[in-house]
Order: structure tokens, then sequence, then C-alpha cells
């Protein structure tokens, strides 16, 4: 148990490294100088020489590389001049935002994924399966931001739901500020019509978001429930009185549904970081908006700190998932975990 803990904490610091590495020496590699963009077009030399030696960047890229990790993993994560503000209190302050969504998002593709797939593989008809594979083939090959584009020409200029217009209509004000979530706040604020606008706001976006998570986690689902219900212990099952629903539901959907959970992590981990256009083209005011602004302005700090942020979500999820997997399955308890 200890071996497998050890090497878990392993394996998440090199990819943190790695990570880190990685962002920091393909942006140094970009083709522009963030001393000229600050100071402007048109200032003098010794400007644009003042102001990299402030920024460090007239050392090495290893002593660069040395003195941001030390600098952010002490909570100084750098300025952005893109906003104007320190790059931990831009993202803190949009963070919710994003989170908000990737688990709204999540909720409705890993729901729709379930549901979905027990209805195409309890009573394997033909046309609910034929249909679902063909949705998910469509759901694999659809670029978010295209969707997203496509749902907002045909729905919101009907009034069925709002345009690109944030979390919120204009005239609704935000709930008191609890967890920074609209929906949870303003459910504890018992403002029941913030939460019907902040949800109606949310659902073009996460349906974008969660189309694809949702196509990788159904076919998967019902791989697995397909690959279970064919195994004899649900046939010994089945012999013991057992319904058919019984048998499914307590035998083949809690073994079937472990790939799922750990795809299911990972797959939040990726709307988490992976929500950049998406947030663009419906003015959603999450870190996704401020990465694509950075990357614009070319602002090395705000990018480098997502891509971190990024990695961490992944590593933070693989741990979430290795918990779940001892929950659902107890032989995955005892220091008998998964390996990998």
């Amino acid at each position: 148990m200890t071996a497998r803990i050890f090497g878990r904490v392993a394996g998440s610091i090199g990819a943190l490294f790695g990570a880190s590495v990685l962002a920091f020496v393909f942006l140094r590699l970009a083709p522009s100088d963030p001393a000229r963009l600050i100071v402007g077009e048109f200032a003098p030399e010794e400007a644009v020489e003042a102001q990299r030696r402030a920024l460090g960047l007239h050392e090495n890229i290893v002593v660069q590389y040395y003195r941001y990790m030390r600098d952010f993993l002490t909570g100084d994560w750098g300025f952005s001049y893109s906003t104007g503000t320190p790059v931990s209190s831009a993202i803190e302050a949009r963070l919710p935002a994003t989170i908000e969504l990737s688990l709204y998002a999540f909720v409705l593709a890993f729901a729709a994924a379930l549901i979905l797939a027990l209805l195409a593989t309890y009573r394997r008809r033909p046309v609910v399966d034929g249909a679902l594979r063909t949705v998910s083939f469509i759901g694999l090959g659809t670029p978010p931001f295209w969707l997203g584009l496509l749902l907002l020409v045909t729905l919101s200029g009907t009034g069925l739901f709002p345009g690109p217009e944030g979390r919120l209509q204009p005239d609704v004000a935000a709930p008191p500020n609890v967890t920074s979530l609209y929906t949870v706040d303003a459910v504890l604020a018992g403002q029941w019509h913030t939460l019907g606008d902040a949800l109606w706001h949310m659902t073009l976006p996460a349906i974008t978001l969660g189309l694809v998570p949702f196509a990788f986690l159904v076919r998967l689902l019902r791989a697995n429930l397909l690959e279970v219900a064919r195994e004899p212990f649900i046939t010994f099952a089945r012999s013991k009185g057992l319904s058919r629903w019984t048998a499914f539901r307590r035998h083949a959907l809690p073994n079937a549904i472990l790939p799922t959970v750990t795809a299911g992590g990972l797959v939040f981990a990726h709307l988490l970081a992976g929500s950049v256009l998406v947030e663009r083209v419906f003015a959603w005011p999450g870190v996704g908006s401020l990465v694509v602004g950075g990357i614009l302005q070319q602002d090395f700090a705000v990018v480098q700190a997502f891509i971190l942020l990024g990695a961490a979500s992944y590593v933070a999820m693989n741990a979430v998932v290795d918990v779940l997997y001892s929950a659902i399955d107890p032989r995955t308890r005892g220091g008998q975990g998964l390996q990998g």
C-alpha cells in the first residue's frame, strides 16, 4: 500500500513538473516580446530593455524557470498585464464560473450517458441501440465551438434561450456571494427566479461542453454493460430467482460502471481545463475567456498558470477516482487496489 501511494505521489509530481517545463519552454519560444507588448510598439529600446529586466527576461531560461516555479509555489503567479491585476486574483475571480459550468455539463453528460446506456442494453432494443450509437458518433465528431455557434443561431435567436450575455440577464442581480456559484447561492438565499435564470443561461453552454464527454461515456458504458451482461455470474443471479432488472441493477451495473467512473473523473478534469473556446463563444466570464485573451495578447503569466492548474486538476481527479474505486468495488480495498 505504501509503495502504491509513493508511486502515485511520484507520478503526480512528475506530471506537474513535465507540464510546467513544457509550458514554460514553448511559451518562451513563441515569436513575441512581452516587454515590447507592455511598454508599447513605439517605446524606445531603453524602455523595452528596462521592462525586460523587470520581468527577468534577461536571465537564461533555467534561472527564469527556477524563479517562476519558486514564486508560483509561494502563491505569486505573476502579473497579468492584459487585465492589470495579479494572475492569482484574475483566476480567482473567474474560476467559480468555470467550475459551475463544468459541473453542470458533467452532470448532464454523465446522467444522460447512464440512462441511455441502460435503456439501450437492458432489453437490447435494436432501434434504441442504433440511435444511441449514431448520436455518440456524431457527438464525438462535432467540434464544440461549432455546435455552440449553431445552438446560438438556432435557439437563442428564437428567444428560447439567451444569447451570449454571461451568467445572468443584465437586469437580474447576482445572489449574495457565499460560494460564488450562482445556482448554489441562489438556493441558499431562496432566490428562485435567480436560480432559474442562472440555469437557463447555463443550458446551451453546458450542452455544448458536455456533448463530447457524453458521447465518450455512453459508448464506454454501453460496451461494458453488454460485456458484463454475458458473464456467468449474471446467469447465476437470475437462477437464484432475481428478476432481470434486479440482476442487471445489482450486479451488471456496479461492475460495468467502474471504467466509466475512471473516465468520468478525467472527463471532469478535461471540462475544467478544456472549456476555453466554449466560454469564448458564449461570452461566459470564466477562466477560459481569460486564457483566450491571454493567448491573443501573449500574456505568458496567465497561460502558464492555466496550464499548471489544468495539470493539477487531472492529478487531483486521479486521486478522487482512486477513492471512488474503493467505495464502489470492495476488491480494491485493503492494499490491493488497481495498479497503474
